[in-house]
């Protein structure tokens, strides 16, 4: 209720994509809906509409990429059968699994296809609904003006489609008023929102949006009518059983009575919301309620009892990674530590809080230089777009010349005839030399196997592989880096270092994926499967790790900044094959490309960080003469004495330095090995 961000408006009006959506998440039985969708015995809109809830119910918010296949799935079927409107609702869903993975350019491609199906088919609520996400994209890369115009449109279409209940867009357009600064704006669509909840009976939404007021008039500097808005969201709340919303209040009350200097009242609702989110094991907002309840500890001159708060709030704040969570937590101990007359402790936070400070602006500042990035290829793309049309046009004036130079060569004779048939073979032997340039760039952009079958069907399917190795790298510090050098070079630096990253997995038979900013992600074992994409990958990995240590090497001599790799290798299933309708991408998807990712920033910079299960499959083609269980020390680790010393018997490839378990972000411990060459 509380919070300004996107997602809360994001998730629920999601649930206008589809009748069956629930934003609660219903609890379906995944292999019930599974047998619906893969039985042809069914209709085929009732095996659209259970594959369409397997994606939405079943995986879109916990594996997005599962339900993205899934989508696919349903995409091609209701292609086949002649069904456009479930094409623009499997549209949606796939745009909602890149918004959600924060690939913001692809979810705005599905939604626009969405949209553009659901106008021609006549679906104004589906448009409706598609044109308030896009304005929640435009929302969450910070473009505020678009996002108002799109919400603005999107009311439009919903009230000419006749569907009344308007609630949550009139809120989206509050909360960019409330960004905006324009109070009085905010205000009149926050008091039609709560008007239209009420009219449809959700006084869950209407006390959300009541609590926005809140913070409305809390931008006012209106203190008295901000608690008023609180006290009654939380009364609301709490009548309804709305745990989450009732903490939320109380925090937001607790953030007013600070301001006002009435720190008791302050610390009671602190404390209040804090038993609350401990119940529901909302970990962030654990974090930031036990700060504040430090602070106001302090304020209070109580140091010991500000140091014990806001010390367990910033070991809660390392354990979720949130930095301005961390930022917060050193400072109230600087304060404490300060107040408190420990020197040393005061200096030691308040150099920690600077630190996480500059972390944190530079992540905004990237934040800042991805936006000016996708904004520059939202330009290119309707550059490329009116190009395209231009170079259609051009076509068909020259066609149509074409055409009268035709008829008026036949008026003119057979000499003209011959010249004609001299112009039709050059323009033939140009077409052949397009062509096979045509075939050279497909092939630079998607594995042959797959090039092949696109040709020959018009598409390639997606194909599940039992076991590929994914590889991800990483530059360290390549953001500050950013600020050092000039544009020009760090594109050169990072084309250099990609290139011959290319040249590697083309040495070891390795499929390249695709680049994401200053990452590189390749796969072996795919789109044919082998038995060795393990050892290749690693083999690739330790190269590519040299060439930058190399480079490192000669940048430190020439008194230059230097790139820095972290790389992370894991083994396991995953999905692949191609995404987008203009510029295509051999993709892949699954817990293994996630789990990869985390061996790669849970390493260490020059190391090549791998999974158990990639070194398990290592092991067994590194013993020499011998199964794995006979091995004898092979990759074994004395668990009790937690020993870091490489382990080389039976290996006859690689050495391994078992690391123990490892705290990987959103995975748990997972067992990692550094590896090296013999």
């Amino acid at each position: 209720m509380a919070s300004r961000t996107s997602t809360c408006c994001f998730i629920v009006c999601l649930a206008a994509f589809t009748p069956q959506a629930n934003v609660h998440a219903q609890a379906v039985n995944l292999d019930s809906l599974w047998r619906v969708w893969s039985d042809p015995a069914n209709s085929d809109t009732v095996r659209l509409k259970a594959i369409q809830r397997l994606a939405w119910n079943g995986y879109l918010f916990t594996e997005p990429d599962s339900a993205h296949h899934l989508a696919r799935l349903e995409y091609r079927f209701a292609e086949e059968k002649g069904l456009p409107r479930y094409m623009a609702q499997a549209l949606n869903v796939q745009a909602v699994s890149f918004h959600i993975r924060g690939d913001l350019l692809q979810a705005l491609e599905h939604y626009e296809r969405s949209l553009a199906l659901f106008e021609k088919t006549g679906g104004a609520a589906g448009a409706a609904s598609v044109l308030n996400n896009i304005g929640n994209i435009y929302y969450d890369r910070g473009d505020l003006p678009r996002a108002l115009d799109t919400y603005l449109k999107c009311l439009d279409r919903t009230v000419k489609a006749g569907n009344t209940d308007v609630a949550q867009t009139l809120q989206n357009i509050a909360l960019v008023y409330l960004d905006l600064k324009e109070y009085e704006k905010a205000l009149e669509y926050c008091t039609e929102s709560i008007r239209s909840h009420r009219a449809h009976d959700n006084e869950e939404g209407a006390a959300e949006v009541i609590g926005n007021r809140g913070l409305v008039y809390k931008g006012m500097g209106d203190s008295k009518k901000a608690i008023g808005e609180f006290e009654e969201a939380r009364t609301i709340l709490a009548g309804l059983g709305v745990g989450s919303g009732v903490a939320n209040a109380l925090n937001n009350l607790g953030t007013v009575y600070k301001d006002l200097g009435e720190l008791d009242k302050a610390l009671a609702c602190f404390n209040e919301s804090l038993a609350l989110k401990e119940e529901l094991d909302d970990r962030p907002g654990i974090v930031s309620t036990t700060a504040n309840i430090g602070m106001i500890h302090w304020k209070l001159g109580d140091t010991e009892k500000a140091i014990k708060w806001c010390g367990a709030a910033l070991r809660r704040a390392e354990e979720i990674g949130v930095l301005e969570h961390e930022v917060a937590c050193n400072e109230c101990l600087y304060f404490a530590h300060r107040a408190a007359g420990h020197s040393a402790q005061a200096l030691r936070y308040h150099e920690r809080m600077v630190l996480l400070r500059d972390s944190l602006f530079n992540e905004e500042s990237t934040k800042r230089i991805t936006r000016l990035e996708m904004q520059y290829d939202f330009d290119k793309k309707e550059a490329a777009t009116k190009a395209e049309q231009e170079k259609k046009d051009a076509i068909a004036a020259e066609e149509l010349a074409r055409n009268k130079l035709v008829r008026n060569g036949f008026m003119g004779g057979f000499a003209l005839v011959a010249l004609f048939a001299g112009i039709f073979l050059t323009q033939r032997n140009r077409i052949g030399k397009e062509k096979a340039r045509s075939e050279e760039l497909l092939l630079n952009i998607l594995p042959e196997e797959v090039a092949d079958e696109l040709k020959a069907k018009g598409e390639a399917e997606a194909v599940h592989f039992d076991q590929v190795t994914v590889l991800f790298t990483d530059f360290k510090g390549f953001t500050a880096m950013s600020e050092q050098v000039t544009p020009r070079q760090l594109v050169h630096d990072l084309h250099e270092c990609f290139s011959a990253f290319d040249r590697i997995c083309e040495k070891y038979g390795i499929e390249k994926i695709k680049t994401i900013g200053d990452a590189y992600m390749a796969a072996g074992g795919l789109p044919v499967p082998n038995t060795t994409h393990a050892v290749d990958v690693i083999n690739a990995a330790l190269e590519m790790r040299n060439f930058i240590a190399e480079g490192k090497a000669v940048k430190i001599a020439a008194g230059l900044s230097y790139f820095e790799i972290r790389i992370g290798v894991h083994t396991g299933p995953v999905v692949a094959g191609i995404v987008g309708v203009k510029k295509f991408q051999y993709d892949i998807w699954g817990d293994t490309v996630n789990t990869a990712s985390r061996m790669e920033s849970s390493g260490e910079v020059g190391k090549v960080n791998i999974s158990e299960a990639t070194y398990r499959m290592v092991a067994e083609l590194s013993v020499v003469g011998a199964p794995v269980e006979q091995a004898g020390a092979l990759g074994s680790r004395d668990t009790s004495s937690n020993s870091q010393q490489p382990t080389t018997q039976g290996a006859s490839r690689f050495t391994f330095t078992p690391r123990g378990k490892v705290q990987a972000k959103g995975k748990g411990e997972m067992e990692m090995y550094f590896v090296e060459r013999v």
